[in-house]
């Protein structure tokens, strides 16, 4: 039986799954977690997934890195880090961000020319950051690479370095120089940003088998973690995935690429050779964590509370903005609660709130992909977050449509390990394992628009 790895490098920590190749049947899984921060040194990456993938490797043949979004990880000649490299929920480089999209003639031009407008998040904007705030760091970048492009380089080094760096089209289109459109580089934009145009990877096809590791398991491209995610579930025309990690985010396939002026959508690619836009909020399953804590309970408990409040939680409304937020673009903003009484301030509303905010904010985020073109005939939900009962209670409240809640999963890292099926079979499509939802529970729609409509004038009285 071949066996193949998918790993899913997150912001928190990095998960293995290893997979039967011909019926992606779970074999064996391990985790670690990641240091905290916005900023990590990439070794600590290397040496969690070391201490996790290791133990799981006997019988691996073939295996795929997929991994948080953005970033940047700056090389120098050497192919020594220059500094820890800065993460895609590092809100630092906002006013980098703003005065690029000014600079090369507004949203509209970018995203002509990428399909996207830049966020702090991406890659070109954290470029302009360290040229403006670190220029003797900027100077010293060499090859600039993703936190997925970096590990699966590292697992190259081991063995077949020759190969040199490789991304996919998935992450390539997140970094904020890479055109969906056109399948090509815009180094003038990086340029502008930082300076100079380091070495940037290679795009692989996708499935394409890139190298080998040191004890000759072959590597496919891997992919970013949202493609990742997609390729699990194996979305199709009518699903948008819900994802509750620590970000949220809305996606679907698309035959074509996007191209949203507005900046809510990013017109991102996927990891099989079609497009996927995307909306990304900064605040999903940490909102309910922060209000667990302040409650004095645990996951379970803050469930518990908010199924024993109402629909709309008597008019208490939370903007669920701790930390900063991108969709929409508030880098600077704060959560804030609306509609206080003595009546409804209860330890059940302020749950109910709290869950509610933070599917609201998604619920927009499905909004924006409809406007792109990209509709929703069900919510497929997925993340940490969709195992809590009131979530899902709740997501019935806010979506028109059905709610599909798959088999709880690493859908990151099945994607990955999917792909490096794909890529060891050489057959021309991913190989047909059940997908994530192949065996789902569907809840039909219970709307309450006055919870949507709350948040929206929340929202307007403090951001316009």
């Amino acid at each position: 039986m071949a066996l193949v790895a998918g790993i899913d490098s997150s912001t928190q920590s990095v998960k293995v799954v290893v997979r039967d190749a011909e019926t992606g049947a779970l074999v064996r899984q391990g985790v670690s977690a990641h240091p905290e921060g916005t900023e990590i040194h990439p070794d600590r990456w290397w040496e969690a997934l070391q201490r996790t993938l290791d133990p799981l490797l006997d019988g691996v043949c073939a295996l795929a890195v997929a991994g948080q979004q953005h970033g940047l990880v700056a090389l120098d000649e050497g192919g020594t880090v220059v500094r820890p490299a800065l993460l895609w929920n590092d809100t630092r480089s906002a006013p980098d961000a703003a005065d690029l999209v000014a600079e090369f003639g507004g949203a509209a031009a970018w995203a002509q020319a990428i399909g996207s407008v830049p966020v702090a998040a991406f890659t070109v904007s954290k470029a302009r950051w360290l040229a403006r705030c670190e220029p003797s760091h900027a100077r010293r970048v060499a090859t600039i690479l993703l936190p997925h492009d970096w590990l699966t380089w590292r697992l190259l080094a081991a063995g077949d370095r020759s190969a040199g760096a490789v991304t996919d089209r998935g992450e390539a289109s997140g970094t904020g120089y890479w055109s969906p459109a056109s399948g090509t580089y815009r180094p003038d934009l990086l340029e502008r940003a930082l300076g100079h145009v380091p070495a940037l990877p290679r795009v692989a096809a996708p499935a394409e088998i890139i190298g080998y590791t040191a004890t000759g398991i072959a590597l496919a491209p891997g992919t970013g973690d949202n493609m990742g995610a997609a390729l699990a579930l194996d979305l199709r025309p009518g699903d948008i995935a819900v994802s509750l990690g620590t970000s949220g985010t809305a996606f679907g396939c698309s035959a074509s690429p996007t191209a949203d002026s507005s900046g809510l959508v990013a017109g991102f690619a996927d990891a099989a050779g079609g497009f996927l836009p995307l909306v990304c909020t900064l605040n999903a399953a940490r909102v309910l964590r922060a209000a667990a804590g302040l409650l004095g309970v645990n996951a379970a408990g803050l469930s518990d509370l908010a199924l024993a409040a109402a629909p709309g939680a008597e008019g208490l409304t939370l903007l669920p903005y701790l930390d900063g937020e991108r969709t929409p673009n508030l880098p600077d903003a704060r959560g804030s609660l609306h509609g206080l009484t003595r009546s409804n301030l209860t330890p059940a509303n302020l749950a109910r709130a709290a869950v509610e905010g933070m599917l609201a904010g998604l619920a927009d985020a499905v909004d924006a992909l409809h406007g792109v073109g990209v509709m929703a005939g069900r919510i497929v939900l997925i993340g940490g977050a969709a195992a809590n009962p009131a979530v899902v209670e709740a997501a019935r409240s806010i979506f028109p449509v059905p709610i599909v809640l798959p088999e709880p999963g690493e859908y990151v890292a099945d994607g990955a390990a999917r792909q490096a099926a794909w890529a060891l079979s050489g057959r021309p499509g991913p190989p047909p394992w059940p997908a994530g939802a192949a065996r789902p529970r569907e809840f039909e729609p219970a709307p309450r628009p006055q919870i949507r409509e709350a948040y929206t004038a929340a929202r307007a009285a403090l951001y316009g």
